[in-house]
């Protein structure tokens, strides 16, 4: 009887020590909480020390700007911290999610674009910047208007109503196909900013066919025709103190119709 429960306990205990990055949701982590293995970082004076010092690990977040002065080179026109935390591998089907919220310091070019970070997906290059779509996180303190779930993208095929903002198409949205910013739901209120409090992030994107922005669970931004159908993911330092956690990607095989989000 010892003989046939053995080989029984090791498959179960070899189970629970491979499959523990992943969550009872069928998602994978994509950060530790501790370190940034799976991950690498690069800023655009390719030093990458300090690139290592720009992306840290605290309190089981990705910390950004963490031990850099409150006011960091601002103005100079140099933005050497700009820079990305990529994966290493590349994804195409997935739903990322992911927690983000602002800190104090501000750097860079903060008085052009406030409190300003992102994701990157389908990144095709790991330049700064990249070729790939952005999921913007950002807020205006100025206009006190959050600008989280933007597009930056090449040619998209979006709907709108005045150029600017996503208008959903059954509420008479039009198409149009154009490269750059890409504004999300006008007068969304449903988001945290300088308070301290996390936001809740998540990007569906299948391959090339479509892709949908949320924001605390809100659909904040949708397109299709996208330029790539996979690459890698980034992470952003831009001009502000950012903290990311709770990092996660479910991967699918095939393309999940697009009404299966929306329902």
């Amino acid at each position: 009887m010892k003989k046939v429960l053995f080989p029984s306990l090791c498959v179960v205990v070899l189970f629970l020590i491979t499959d523990c990055s992943k969550t009872n949701d069928d998602y994978v982590s994509l950060f530790n909480g501790t370190n940034l293995d799976g991950w690498y970082a690069k800023i655009r004076s390719n030093d990458a020390a300090l690139a290592n010092k720009v992306f840290s690990v605290h309190n089981e977040a990705i910390h950004v700007y963490k031990d850099f002065p409150e006011a960091y080179e601002l103005n100079t026109g140099e933005n050497n911290t700009h820079g990305m935390l990529y994966t290493k591998d590349k994804y195409s089907k997935f739903i990322l999610k992911f927690e983000y919220k602002w800190g104090k310091g501000i750097a860079n070019n903060f008085d052009k674009y406030q409190y300003d970070a992102g994701v990157y997906y389908h990144v095709v290059d790991d330049k700064i910047w990249p070729k790939g779509i952005e999921y913007q996180v950002r807020y205006n303190h100025i206009t006190n208007r959050n600008h989280t779930g933007d597009f930056w993208a090449p040619k998209i095929d979006w709907y709108s109503l005045d150029g600017k903002t996503y208008t959903p198409k059954e509420k008479g949205g039009k198409l149009l196909v154009k490269p750059g910013e890409h504004l999300g739901l006008k007068n969304f209120e449903n988001y945290q900013a300088l308070n301290n409090e996390w936001n809740q992030c998540e990007i569906i994107v299948m391959g090339n066919t479509y892709v949908i922005h949320k924001l605390n669970g809100d659909i904040v931004n949708m397109a299709t025709n996208l330029p790539n159908k996979e690459g890698l993911i980034g992470f952003q330092a831009e001009t502000a103190e950012i903290l990311y956690r709770n990092i996660k990607i479910k991967v699918f095989e095939e393309n999940i119709p697009m009404d299966h989000f929306l329902n």
